[in-house]
């Protein structure tokens, strides 16, 4: 399988793309790819109950960028073209971190080149992503970011009555 280069404009989630600002898909560069789609799974292996899935994308016509503000829709055809299946929100499209308060997590940004069309329909999940995608890849690549929210202000401690 051919590597490919995957980068996006941070290190660390800036909120516009979390659970804390206004949950935006983020723009995602890809370098080295020749195939003709691309297909995207955003996820947190740090997630209390085990890797959590936040986006899956797929037949995403093959482009030096994805393109950020990728709308919640099953069939998506702006900014780009593709198909998106159900996160472990249980909703349709890219749901940005949103770890417990106060914890820091990794979220990894795949993406892979696939030698055709995913034939899977729209709200699939990631298991069957993956297996589509064992059939269909041909290059891979990766990147991770984190994000930490931020701890509520512990309230002061009771003095007694104010005069």
């Amino acid at each position: 399988m051919q590597n490919l280069t995957i980068e996006v404009d941070f290190d660390r989630f800036p909120p516009e793309h979390t659970c804390d600002g206004e949950n935006t898909s983020p723009r995602i560069r890809v370098i080295g790819s020749n195939a003709p789609y691309l297909a995207v799974i955003v996820d947190d292996p740090d997630a209390p109950r085990g890797t959590f899935t936040h986006w899956l994308a797929w037949n995403i016509p093959a482009a030096d960028e994805i393109p950020g503000g990728i709308p919640p829709e099953r069939r998506v055809s702006r900014p780009v073209s593709a198909v998106q299946g159900t996160n472990d929100f249980q909703r349709t499209g890219y749901a940005g971190p949103c770890p417990p308060k106060g914890a820091s997590h990794r979220f990894f940004i795949r993406v892979w080149g696939a030698g055709r069309e995913v034939d899977l329909p729209p709200g699939a999940d990631r298991s069957l992503l993956e297996d589509a995608l064992a059939a269909a890849a041909i290059e891979y690549g990766e990147t991770m970011a984190v994000y930490e929210r931020k701890k509520a202000l512990a309230a002061p401690p009771d003095t007694g009555p104010r005069t």
